[in-house]
């Protein structure tokens, strides 16, 4: 299960990279801009809907438990 949560985390950091590689290249020497970066967003926005999502369902069918700070 951690495994699967590192991966989305990893990806959705791995989009955010081409989100801005794409703000800082395109329109560059009077090149029109390209929709590169709106697509990175929106597919960062989507994998962190998915883990949150993926995250909840998970604990609602126990696989996974909170550990939390233990109350004294």
């Amino acid at each position: 299960m951690k495994i699967v949560i590192a991966f989305a985390l990893l990806a959705i950091v791995i989009a955010l990279v081409f989100a801005g590689r794409a703000m800082l290249q395109d329109g560059r020497d009077g090149q029109p801009k390209s929709n590169r970066m709106v697509r990175a967003l929106a597919l960062r926005v989507g994998l962190s809907i998915a883990l949150f999502l993926f995250v909840l369902i998970s604990y609602k069918m126990g696989w996974i438990h909170p550990t939390g700070v233990p109350l004294r």
